[in-house]
């Protein structure tokens, strides 16, 4: 039996060479040349959950006799300032024309600037009241959680974007996933204006952001965990493993190979590939400039540094490698990695050509922010830098929408631009001064004199103090 198994086999192989030779071909084995695959490249939807805001409807509006910082640095004296169909559509000098059919404001005395910008926020993820169930900004389960997105966290009736827009002016935010993990996953810009769903608050075209983290807090969390990293040089080691496997999966993308799709991956590779900027947060100096050098070997960009109480030792390197500093005015000395700060930071990094920003990362401070860039202003001028009010506003509008990759839409008050415009009872850097109207997208969304134009988050409705703004 053996030996006619053996004999069928001889012969089935002489017609196999039979039939090559006939079709004038040579045998080849299997490794010559691969099959073809009949699996696909994986295709994914980029933006699964759109942005669904819509402008809320405003009315022409002209402000005049009003002193008008346009947010890119340029001063109009006794300027007027004219918006309608949600676009700003023109600033100038006093013998601007105001045409038929717009609302006129009087801003004698008062300051006219683009609403203020906050690149560091966590209003929604840690909102108010600050209880255990509302705890949702730290997926502090693995060191690095690039697949979560901060906006499935967001809670659109946190009382925390009302108090942002009264008391602070504040028409657009970023809100970003915390500092517990090396990389803390997508975080999302918001348009500050009330809406049932966090989509109906999306800023239209803005890219996601994506949050890292390095120093103390991630070796903290997971050295306390027992497991890696548990030390500054454990943070790079697992950030490289990961980019390395971010490269090998983008390469894989751009090639047209199949691969299993992976939602971390995903997000990576959208840094990789310059769609998602990256927010940093990181303290010192020398950190910094080694989360650079990885940036480059991995050819990513940090779009900014978030906190960064030493930036001005590294002012020259931030400026170079054009990215942006977001600072406190005067945060420190809450950690060792935070000891090493001064109130000059923020002037000295501006003065060596930086691109600079003041941020909260704080439901209260969030509410004052033109305050905290006047304590950074003032101490750069008790220095002897001559900063000027309207370059210190750079620092609130144009350099975080630059930073949010929104700048060609918001920041300033340019023609053309969103209407994001807030009118303040007096000079926005004294402690006194308050916004007295805010507008969106051209829309009057709060009014001091009108106790209707207050928002109110449905949490609070029916509650006492309803509609106060504090």
């Amino acid at each position: 039996m053996i030996r006619g198994v053996k004999g069928s086999l001889l012969a089935a192989v002489s017609l196999a060479f039979a039939g090559c030779a006939a079709s004038g071909t040579s045998a080849q084995s299997a490794g010559d040349k691969p099959a073809a695959s009949t699996e696909k490249p994986v295709k994914f939807n980029k933006d699964p959950y759109p942005s669904t805001y819509h402008a809320y409807a405003g009315r022409p509006t002209a402000v005049r006799g009003v002193t008008i910082f346009d947010g890119e640095g340029g001063r109009i004296d006794n300027g007027v300032a004219l918006f309608a169909d949600g676009k700003v559509v023109s600033i100038g000098g006093p013998d601007t024309a105001i045409p038929a059919g717009y609302d006129v404001v009087d801003g004698t005395g008062k300051y006219l600037t683009p609403g203020v910008i906050d690149i560091h926020s966590h209003l929604g993820v840690y909102p108010s009241p600050s209880v255990d169930a509302h705890s949702d900004g730290n997926e502090a389960t693995s060191p690095t959680t690039p697949e979560v997105w901060a906006e499935h966290s967001v809670w659109p009736q946190d009382p925390g974007f009302s108090r942002a827009l009264a008391n602070g002016g504040v028409t657009s935010l970023q809100i970003l996933p915390g500092s517990a993990n090396l990389i803390g996953g997508r975080s999302v810009v918001l348009k500050n204006v009330p809406a049932r769903t966090v989509q109906g608050m999306k800023f239209p075209g803005a890219p996601y952001g994506m949050k890292m983290a390095c120093g103390e807090n991630p070796k903290r969390v997971y050295g306390s965990k027992g497991r890696m990293p548990s030390t500054r040089m454990g943070n790079f080691a697992v950030d490289r493993a990961t980019w390395a496997k971010a490269a090998a999966y983008k390469k894989k993308l751009d090639e047209g190979k199949p691969v299993d799709r992976d939602l971390a991956m995903e997000t990576l590779a959208g840094v990789l590939s310059g769609e998602i900027l990256v927010q940093n947060h990181c303290y010192r100096a020398d950190e910094m400039a080694q989360v650079i050098d990885m940036s480059h070997e991995f050819g990513y960009k940090v779009s900014a540094f978030h906190h960064a109480v030493e930036a001005y030792k590294i002012a020259d390197v931030l400026a170079k490698e054009g990215i942006c500093a977001a600072i406190w005015a005067d945060w420190w000395g809450f950690k060792m990695e935070a000891y090493d700060s001064v109130p000059e930071n923020i002037a000295l990094v501006y003065k060596a050509g930086a691109c600079t920003i003041v941020h909260s990362d704080d439901e209260n401070q969030i509410q004052r922010l033109n305050q905290e860039a006047a304590k950074g202003l003032a101490a750069g001028r008790r220095m002897g830098m001559q900063i000027s009010d309207e370059q210190a506003w750079t620092w609130l509008s144009y350099n975080p929408a630059k930073a949010l990759g929104i700048a060609d839409k918001t920041g300033s008050l340019k023609p053309g631009k969103m209407a994001d415009v807030v009118l303040w009872n007096g000079n926005p850097f004294s402690v006194y001064t308050r916004p007295e109207k805010v507008w969106i997208d051209g829309a009057l969304m709060f009014d001091a004199t009108d106790p209707k134009r207050r928002p109110v988050s449905d949490f609070e409705l029916g509650q006492p103090g309803e509609g106060d703004v504090k």
